[in-house]
């Protein structure tokens, strides 16, 4: 069954969130900086949280910039619109580095027993600030070419990738924790940038989940992308041909609310298409949909257990500390660089 994502409140899990965690609908659980004071307490965080629920999908947001949850203990991952820079335009060199801190971002997750990081953004780098250099370019043949590279060295250490923010959030300045936004544009202007990220790395297989953005596109659906079958079950299943994981952006988020209470927000979400919903930061509200909402009788089509780490290649890549180490100075290497600028 498991359509649900949550996160708990502190460093460790409390006796009400064990038995949140037990419930048969969670299937997923996302960790934040609150959760977190050094690598070996998240080591035992993780650890306590798999002998409630061994099978749990354990998460982060680990993107790197500012968009990085864990420090302590961490390699300090630059942000992705930093690469390219970095390598003074050199694509072929900033392929190689994206490649590399992919591997060093997911590796030092799956190290800790963490599944997965919700990344990357395949964004392009427009007027919207939430997004900035969180993106690798603003150019979509840049994005497709160095997320691609990104994901490739996510593969090697046996994560699998999560796009977002479907179909794009680069083009709205506001920012979907706070307010709705709307983007003006037509679909034809959407289609032509923003949407082709998502379209080759899924043609390329590249992508086992997506996330869409709480963006109105007025012009193309009347509901946000998180809450319209037109974006995920026309556009993002049949057209692009998408066959892996759909999980919902925080439906905590402002961005969410005109659909009304979580019980309101986790039905539409479901009936758009989504396989897996994400609720944080309101306990009030995680309760409210695992006390007497209707779930879907049948389990998700596209379980987010498809997301679970390659443990062959996992343990493998743990055993690669050539390529760990290389990575972490790289990244040190692109950061000084950054830093220098400023």
């Amino acid at each position: 069954m498991s359509y649900l994502m949550l996160d708990l409140l502190s460093l460790d899990v409390s006796e009400a969130e064990s038995e949140m965690l037990r419930h048969p609908q969670v299937g997923g659980l996302i960790l934040f900086s609150r959760n977190f004071s050094s690598r070996d307490q998240l080591i035992r965080l993780v650890q306590q949280i798999r002998q409630i629920r061994p099978e749990l999908l354990i998460a982060v947001d680990h993107e790197g910039g500012r968009v990085q949850r864990f420090r302590d203990g961490f390699t300090v991952i630059p942000a992705m619109g930093d690469i390219l820079p970095a390598a003074k335009g050199d694509i072929a060199l900033a392929k190689r580095w994206a490649c590399e801190l992919g591997f060093l971002m997911a590796i030092e997750l799956l190290a800790c027993d963490i599944d997965l990081s919700f990344a990357p953004v395949l964004d392009l780098n427009g007027v919207s600030q939430v997004i900035g250099k969180r993106s690798f370019s603003p150019e979509p043949a840049e994005v497709i070419t160095l997320a691609e590279s990104f994901i490739a060295g996510m593969a090697a250490a046996g994560m699998g990738a999560v796009g977002k923010h479907f179909p794009g959030h680069g083009s709205v300045v506001a920012d979907s924790h706070y307010e709705k936004p709307i983007d003006e544009r037509d679909a034809e202007a959407i289609f032509a940038k923003d949407i082709l990220p998502f379209r080759e790395l899924i043609a390329k297989e590249k992508l086992l989940g997506v996330m869409p953005a709480h963006v109105v596109y007025p012009k193309v659906d009347p509901n946000s992308a998180g809450f319209s079958e037109y974006w995920l079950k026309q556009v993002l299943r049949k057209e692009l041909g998408f066959n892996g994981v759909i999980f919902s952006d925080d439906l905590g988020m402002q961005g969410a609310g005109f659909a009304g209470d979580y019980r309101a927000r986790a039905s539409a979400a479901l009936a758009a298409g989504c396989d897996m919903i994400l609720v944080c930061n309101d306990n009030a509200g995680v309760m409210s949909l695992l006390d007497g909402f209707t779930w879907p009788a049948s389990a998700p089509q596209h379980p987010a257990s498809l997301l679970k780490p390659n443990a062959a290649q996992t343990a493998a890549a743990l055993d690669n500390t050539a390529r760990w180490e290389n990575a972490k100075q790289l990244a040190e290497q692109i950061c000084l660089a950054q830093q220098a600028k400023v």
